[in-house]
């Protein structure tokens, strides 16, 4: 599947994909693990929280971001 496949797909027929390919992936769980870099973002991430630092911003703050 490539993406202009993915594309001309529609969004309920992506969504079915995506669980499909969540689904695999679960299957072998113990073989997937967190690089590195991801390990210290989220105990940075944790940090902020405990300690009142933490930034929130809503989900249509996030959608304007991205555009």
């Amino acid at each position: 599947m490539n993406a202009a496949e993915i594309k001309s797909m529609s969004i309920s027929e992506r969504l079915e994909t995506m669980e499909m390919i969540w689904d695999s992936m679960l299957e072998n769980g113990d073989d997937l693990l967190s690089p590195e870099w991801h390990v210290e973002i989220i105990v940075e991430r944790m940090k902020q929280i405990e300690e009142g630092t933490a930034k929130y911003i809503t989900l249509d703050e996030l959608i304007a971001k991205r555009k």
